[in-house]
């Protein structure tokens, strides 16, 4: 049952959580488990709060955290293994099906100083539409002095499924032209903006043009250093080998609908990944945790 913590909301055509805790809010759209609001008291926003995105029945909010499962990206790019997994004939949307789902508060709780909100996917009989297996899902969110975020695949069928995944998310900065990533360093990277070119990173990332990158191999502990917030934004991973960063810059800002024409300035995605090579593979009864945990430390 919810807590006191917790409370329901509406967002224009959408329920919603509005959970406060230890001078912190967060607020998550029961469609697809979504976070779209994390701030700390007397501090910039975390999350990009994007003053067009959208709140609507079927439509993935721009901004937040949007989970993407059980595929990643345009459904045609990914593995084999994962194109498998779907039937039917019907065109499969970018990001999976899970973003556009209604979700169920399961639980919340106190452990120690922490808030435990876990939500869950209600499987329907015989599995998604063209998806038809049995894959538990549940978003498990703590919150302390950090957010941290855990999505959890547990397979309940008889047969091994394979997904790509990625928490997919959308962090708030000064100017994306005026920050920079560490962590990244001498590690390939698909620059999908380019031809899906093979690439490797030399020095710290900075922007200055679109950027949609697929970076291999990544380490758990990546950063967005903002000198004019004062700021460096901690990213710790779990269960991900792989990471995306992206910037959708001036000219493809202006194609969206649901983005200010320079709202590309205040945004920049690091999305936590199981993408390409780095799939996910569950036989029964297995389970897998993609997870990352995420704060703000004063430079």
């Amino acid at each position: 049952m919810p807590t006191p913590h917790v409370e329901t909301v509406k967002v224009d055509e959408l329920d919603c959580w509005r959970i406060r805790h230890n001078g912190a809010e967060l607020m998550v759209a029961r469609q697809g488990a979504h976070i779209f609001s994390y701030q700390r008291q007397g501090e910039q926003p975390l999350i990009w709060p994007n003053p067009e995105a959208v709140f609507q029945p079927g439509k993935g909010i721009r901004t937040g955290v949007p989970v993407c499962w059980p595929w990643f990206g345009v459904f045609d790019r990914n593995p084999q293994s994962v194109k498998a997994m779907r039937k039917g004939e019907q065109p499969a949307g970018a990001h999976g099906f899970v973003r556009t789902a209604l979700w169920e508060l399961a639980e919340t709780a106190i452990e120690g100083e922490a808030l435990r909100i876990e939500l869950e996917l209600p499987v329907p009989a015989g599995g998604f539409p063209d998806w038809p297996h049995q894959v538990n899902l549940k978003l498990r969110l703590l919150l302390d002095d950090r957010l941290h975020i855990q999505l959890t695949s547990h397979n309940l069928g008889t047969d091994t499924v394979t997904l790509s995944q990625a928490l997919h998310t959308y962090f708030a900065v000064s100017d994306v032209r005026n920050v920079q990533v560490e962590g990244l360093d001498g590690l390939a990277y698909i620059d999908t903006a380019d031809g899906w070119t093979e690439k490797q990173q030399a020095g710290l990332l900075q922007f200055t043009a679109e950027t949609d990158r697929i970076y291999l191999n990544t380490p758990t502990q990546l950063s967005i250093v903002d000198q004019d917030w004062q700021r460096r934004v901690q990213l710790t991973s779990q269960g991900s080998n792989s990471t995306v960063v992206w910037n959708p810059w001036t000219e493809r800002a202006k194609a969206l609908d649901d983005m200010a024409d320079d709202g590309w300035q205040g945004m920049l995605c690091i999305e936590t990944a199981n993408v390409l090579d780095d799939v996910v593979s569950l036989a029964p009864g297995e389970s897998h945790t993609l997870g990352v945990s995420i704060t703000s430390i004063t430079l």
